[in-house]
């Protein structure tokens, strides 16, 4: 049966006193697009934070498959499941192997996402629609089911404080604008306004939704933007704190959201840029 909308009084939750490698401890979690790059970082994080994983993945099965057994060596459960965000069937049957598995599903990072880039005149149709479905599409049908059993479990005080977390893995191009990749900034934009409508709808029912926006992070997705001397130092003229951001500490930022030390945090988009969305043209006055 669903939950009903929560009192408009409420006591304050009990917060966490638990050390940092147990502050996800007993919860489940999946991650989409968890086989590299930044999704591997957000699925390791929260496996080190006592989270049981699913790793999601459309390619690289055996890739997948080390992630997950990476995970399990810290004593959580972990597996690696297939399937494309951007269909609903296979979300749905994502979430019932995840169900079945772990009993229910506390925390979703909405993290698969991709670039066909051209320019505008040159972008094709079918590029187009690639990018929104997987990139926005996607995030809708995961979030979708995750409201779906959030709202059908409720609030369980002893796994968290929240009836269920949903993260989704924005960019700063959800504000700043992006030529030559135009299908990608319009999806990450939708991003931005599907998250905060969402936070907005099911916040009574005690489900948290907010966004991580990473800037330039070392992936292998963007080694042309760093992987030479000349390449980085270009790079940094964009990132006023002179460096170029690592995988790891955007899981450490998903970690944190996703915990009840983050209880009150709620329809915000968490810039993880070294301020590159302070527009650093304008340092010296434009």
């Amino acid at each position: 049966m669903e939950n009903s909308v929560q009192s408009s009084y409420l006591p304050s939750p009990v917060m966490p006193k638990c050390p940092p490698q147990h502050m996800l401890q007993g919860q489940r979690a999946i991650v989409t697009g968890a086989g590299s790059g930044i999704g591997r970082a957000i699925a390791l994080a929260l496996g080190q934070a006592g989270a049981d994983v699913v790793v999601n993945y459309v390619s690289g099965t055996d890739t997948a498959e080390e992630v997950a057994a990476q995970i399990r060596t810290g004593g959580v459960r972990a597996l690696a499941i297939r399937a494309d965000v951007s269909d609903e069937s296979q979300v749905q049957d994502m979430f019932r192997k995840t169900i079945e598995a772990f009993g229910s599903v506390d925390i979703v990072v909405n993290n698969a996402g991709l670039q066909q880039d051209a320019a505008f005149e040159n972008l094709t149709l079918a590029q187009w629609n690639k990018v929104i479905g997987v990139n926005l599409t996607g995030q809708f049908l995961c979030s979708r089911e995750a409201v779906r059993e959030f709202k059908r479990r409720g609030v369980i005080p002893q796994v968290s404080c929240a009836a269920g977390k949903i993260l989704c893995i924005s960019s700063v191009h959800e504000v700043i604008p992006w030529a030559g990749h135009v299908n990608y900034a319009a999806s990450k934009g939708g991003v931005m306004l599907m998250m905060k409508s969402l936070a907005q709808e099911v916040a009574p029912y005690r489900i948290r939704v907010n966004s991580i926006c990473p800037g330039a992070i070392r992936t292998p997705i963007n080694m042309e933007a760093w992987g030479t001397k000349e390449a980085y130092e270009e790079l940094l003229k964009l990132i006023p704190y002179k460096r170029i951001g690592e995988a790891d500490e955007i899981g450490r930022a998903a970690v944190w959201l996703a915990s009840d030390y983050a209880d009150y945090v709620h329809g915000i988009s968490l810039f993880v840029d070294g301020g590159m969305t302070l527009y650093p043209g304008f340092e010296t006055g434009g």
